[in-house]
């Protein structure tokens, strides 16, 4: 297993499991996210975490706006317009407040080839209905074959699909985001109560009842993840469903998303069928697909939760380099600890010299 800045690429060993399983993780296909916020309605309903009001933010279909201590996945819904020249470049300030980056053609498309739609149910999780399924498979292929499914975003029409005044003056970006579990967690460095702490499966995880909210962990976070609920203060984010997957289940969002857009398992394996995901998509042309959080020598040494973004990172809300905050502890101990001792053998050698 290759290294990273900090050591192994799986973090479990190091947190002193002996013999621990392989390391799960995330791998968030944000090319065939379809926005049907099914991943958030599964997370509240097994976690039992509290509602976030239901208002729109009156910007876009987005309803939470970002990750906190009662949302522990958000479904971002990023509308990018198009110039009415039809050229490559969108209008800044066209959607007030959403971020804008570049645009692609008409054309452009996301296709999944084979995609498979998943029909059984774990406990605990509500299927997501058919229509939502019917949504992901909105085309065949030209020769008028069932056998490959498309899958896209609005704003660009599908390869071999004719449509009636299609639009193609903006489109959609939607990306279900998550605590990423990162490999070097600046959160467990930071915390003084050991409320956070590192799963045999690599994941990281608080543990409510011992969190005193001092709030530590939320600057000490790369992503913004962690956030303290109001009514109690302390600090709550995604488990990963710990409970579940040792079970041997899948994690609820993972179970409910009917695109297979959350794909759950051996980290290992994530990052293989990602590096091939990506190389299909640029082999049909969709230059832009590209990998996120998955490359273990980052600021973060790899992260338990990684992206296949359409864009770049910032245009998602994410840190474009992402950096934990205690990385450069160890080298300041030692640092400090080599200063301490010059300090220390100066005066010793003041002292036998005054002696003399």
């Amino acid at each position: 297993m290759p290294n990273s800045l900090f050591g192994p690429l799986d973090p479990a060993p190091e947190a002193g499991y002996v013999d621990a399983p392989p390391r799960v993780g995330f791998f968030t296909d944000t090319s065939v996210c379809i926005g049907c916020k099914a991943c958030e309605v599964a997370c509240k309903e097994w976690n039992a975490i509290p509602d976030t009001g239901f208002n729109l933010l009156g910007q876009s279909y987005d309803n939470t706006g970002g990750l906190s201590a009662n949302s522990w996945r958000h479904v971002a819904f990023i509308e990018q317009p198009r110039a009415s020249t039809g050229a490559g470049t969108d209008v800044p300030g066209a959607f007030a407040g959403l971020p804008v980056g570049p645009s692609v053609s008409a054309q452009t498309a996301v296709v999944a080839s084979t995609t498979t739609v998943p029909t059984g149910t774990e406990p605990g999780i509500t299927p997501a209905v058919d229509a939502l399924a019917a949504a992901a498979t909105i085309g065949t292929s030209s020769s008028g074959s069932s056998g490959t499914q498309f899958l896209g975003m609005p704003g660009s029409d599908l390869p071999g699909r004719t449509i009636d005044a299609p639009r193609s003056d903006f489109r959609w970006l939607m990306m279900s985001n998550v605590c990423k579990h990162c490999t070097h967690a600046g959160c467990l460095d930071v915390c003084p109560t050991g409320a956070l702490f590192r799963t045999e499966f690599g994941t990281v995880v608080v543990q409510d009842d011992i969190c005193n909210g001092c709030g530590y962990c939320i600057p000490a976070c790369p992503y913004g993840v962690i956030d303290r609920r109001e009514d109690d203060g302390r600090a709550w984010k995604c488990t990963m469903c710990y409970d579940r997957i040792g079970d041997g289940l899948r994690p609820a969002c993972a179970t409910a998303c009917p695109t297979e857009s959350i794909q759950y398992g051996e980290l290992d394996e994530l990052r293989e069928r990602a590096a091939a995901r990506v190389a299909a998509l640029h082999e049909q042309g969709v230059e832009s697909a590209r990998l996120y959080g998955h490359d273990p020598s980052d600021g973060v040494g790899g992260d338990g939760a990684f992206f296949l973004l359409l864009d770049e990172p910032e245009v998602y809300g994410l840190p474009p380099d992402p950096v934990v905050a205690t990385r450069d502890l160890p080298q300041m101990w030692k640092k400090a600890g080599l200063a301490a001792l010059t300090m220390a053998a100066a005066v010793v050698v003041s002292f036998s010299g005054r002696r003399r």
